[in-house]
């Protein structure tokens, strides 16, 4: 069994996962680890390029049902202690992995902290925007939820409630689970092949749902306890 699971969801992001993968594997050198793509409906060969690399577990859905969904998928497939996640269009740098494993000595989850945007100013713009919403509703003190790079136990990560949405919201509710999250500044790259599958107008639409969401949950998700079953709320 590995020790580490690092798990990618990818939808049409060909290009990026072969020089993804050899990052992933450079930056655990030696350490005993799986790398899990789960591919979600992509169209354009993603699945048969993450194939043709031999050495990593690939998943697939047979139509796109979204980045929750694929992570999802690939959070219950996978049998390292330690889960660790990050986006397939290799703006996470994976050299911020072994930080993230570092922290979790002392805390219970790691949560990437992107120190420079590279994205759009209307871009990094909404985000600020559904920060300062988010923390004024729920104040979970999570400074960049929109940063997939994580890292977690697996026990943890099987304790998720599962909707549409989760991906964005994980360290929010590990915050409400009682986890003690380290916050980690990592390297953001700017996208260098693909195209984005997210606009404001979309994730702020969602944004609003998912923060009633969160709202109602914060009083009623299990808490986590280490190496115990789930406690009540």
């Amino acid at each position: 069994m590995p020790a580490v699971s690092v798990v990618i969801p990818v939808f049409n992001e060909a290009d990026n996962v072969g020089p993804l993968a050899e990052e992933v594997r450079a930056a655990l050198a030696g350490q005993d680890f799986e790398l899990i793509f789960v591919d979600d409906g992509s169209i354009d060969g993603t699945a048969a390029r993450c194939e043709a690399l031999g050495w990593v577990r690939v998943l697939r859905h047979e139509r796109n049902r979204g980045q929750s969904a694929a992570t999802i998928t690939g959070l219950h497939a996978a049998k390292g202690d330690i889960i660790v996640t990050l986006d397939g269009d290799g703006q996470n740098d994976p050299a911020a992995i072994p930080a993230l494993l570092e922290a979790l000595k002392s805390h219970d989850a790691a949560q990437g902290i992107r120190s420079r945007r590279n994205d759009s100013l209307w871009r990094r713009l909404g985000s600020r925007v559904a920060w300062l919403v988010r923390n004024l509703v729920v104040r979970d003190g999570i400074k960049d939820i929109g940063c997939s790079l994580r890292a977690f136990p697996r026990e943890a990560a099987l304790m998720l409630p599962q909707f549409n949405g989760l991906h964005r919201l994980m360290p929010a509710i590990f915050v409400f689970m009682g986890m003690k999250v380290a916050q980690v500044p990592t390297n953001h790259r700017p996208r260098t092949a693909g195209v984005s599958k997210y606009g404001n107008l979309k994730r702020g639409a969602r944004g609003l749902v998912d923060l009633m969401g969160l709202y109602w949950l914060k009083r009623r998700v299990y808490r986590y306890e280490s190496g115990k079953k789930p406690a009540g709320p």
